[in-house]
């Protein structure tokens, strides 16, 4: 049976694999398109969404719970654009990889710690299920996208089919 932590990275590998799926099906030229056009950034293509998942990743995972220096740029994610799935793939690639390097060296009853995230306390477990949460919100979005974009459906994997 895995533990509590291998529990987590299981479902972030899970939506993960989800995310590269649809994106992989999307057109390169398409990657960039927002279901709102002119205005701003009042909608989100999926290389945006796909930038911000793995930058709130990398923030809870690789600087508040592994430490690591301040490197994230909110903002810029909102106004990336892509030109392959190559790129999106590889962004997430990296970031799975920090996210298992940080994970895998935390000490035993790391779940129990706080971390301080703009004057709060945070427990490590709650930032590890944030960003399970957050992954998966934004998975929702990406489907969405993609049913505007394509005028069609998406098929998710049923709940039985994602169980190791």
């Amino acid at each position: 049976m895995p533990t509590e932590l291998e529990n987590y990275l299981q479902r972030l590998e899970d939506l993960r694999g989800q995310i590269k799926n649809l994106i992989a099906t999307v057109a390169p030229e398409l990657l960039d398109w927002r279901p709102v056009q002119g205005g701003g950034e009042q909608t989100n293509s999926l290389a945006v969404l796909v930038a911000h998942i793995s930058g709130a990743e990398h923030f809870w995972i690789g600087e508040v719970i592994g430490g690591k220096p301040p490197t994230r740029d909110r903002q810029a994610e909102f106004s990336t654009k892509a030109s392959s799935q190559t790129e999106l793939f590889n962004l997430i690639d990296q970031t799975s990889q920090e996210t298992s390097a940080v994970l895998s060296a935390l000490p035993p009853g790391a779940l129990e710690l706080f971390r301080l995230v703009d004057g709060k306390d945070v427990p490590v477990r709650w930032a590890l299920l944030h960003v399970v949460d957050h992954t998966a919100l934004h998975l929702g979005h990406m489907q969405m996208t993609y049913q505007l974009l394509t005028g069609g459906t998406i098929q998710s994997p049923l709940w039985k089919q994602r169980i190791p």
